[in-house]
């Protein structure tokens, strides 16, 4: 039984407001991107990494990933017009040596943990696929503009994190099958019809979305450092 792992950064981040996309912006003296890679190249369990990149990222990734030597970490591919069709073009790459398991990760979440990859992994042992999320322990409200109209129940409401974890092979028959402008791909799987179960997620996988999260990244990374 093999695990690949398929990282997406294939994005822009334009909400960072920086030039350089975010997953090549430094997180202490290595790239975000790096601090996300070795996360999984840490683990035995992982038996390749694969990195979708955008066409003109290509020196980025050069820079970012040359000091790791690994041989589990693939050559890049190129990303499509959308998040789903790099998805896709990341999992066509895989198919030469198609692994038992993928799990698909946000090159912007480099503080993923061992423990929680681990248990994406055990997960899949008896469903199709499996998810990191937090439960919704706030209270929710519908709005008109910035005023509150309708509460919304938070029973069962789950905030979605990487890694989603998937059979190889139903993963990818579903992206080649649901054509949609998809949040993530659990939602991909569950429109082809796959079970997905969720595994309680880590409050330190956050993404890396605006300018106070790479700070806050900057500020756990040193609490780990000490």
């Amino acid at each position: 039984m093999t695990n690949a792992v398929l990282i997406v950064a294939a994005g822009r981040g334009s909400r960072m407001m920086r030039e350089t996309p975010k997953q090549y912006l430094k997180l202490g003296e290595r790239a975000v991107l790096d601090h996300t890679i070795h996360a999984f190249l840490a683990l035995d369990r992982i038996d390749s990494v694969q990195v979708v990149i955008h066409p003109d990222d290509a020196h980025l990734y050069t820079a970012a990933t040359s000091a790791i030597t690994d041989s589990r970490l693939m050559p890049p591919v190129t990303g499509g017009a959308s998040r789903a069709a790099s998805v896709r073009l990341g999992l066509e790459a895989l198919q030469d040596a198609p692994p038992t398991h993928v799990l698909i990760h946000d090159a912007a979440r480099p503080q993923c943990s061992a423990d929680l990859i681990l248990r994406v992994i055990d997960a899949l042992a008896q469903t199709d696929g499996a998810f990191a999320a937090l439960p919704v322990v706030d209270a929710l409200w519908q709005t008109d503009g910035f005023f509150a109209t309708t509460p919304v129940p938070r029973d069962g409401l789950w905030r979605a994190q990487t890694p989603q974890g998937f059979r190889y092979d139903a993963i990818l028959d579903a992206h080649r099958t649901v054509h949609t402008e998809a949040a993530d791909d659990v939602e991909i799987a569950r429109l082809a019809g796959l079970t997905v179960q969720v595994v309680e997620g880590e409050e330190d996988n956050f993404k890396i979305t605006l300018p106070r999260d790479l700070a806050r990244a900057e500020q756990g990374l040193k609490r780990r450092q000490l």
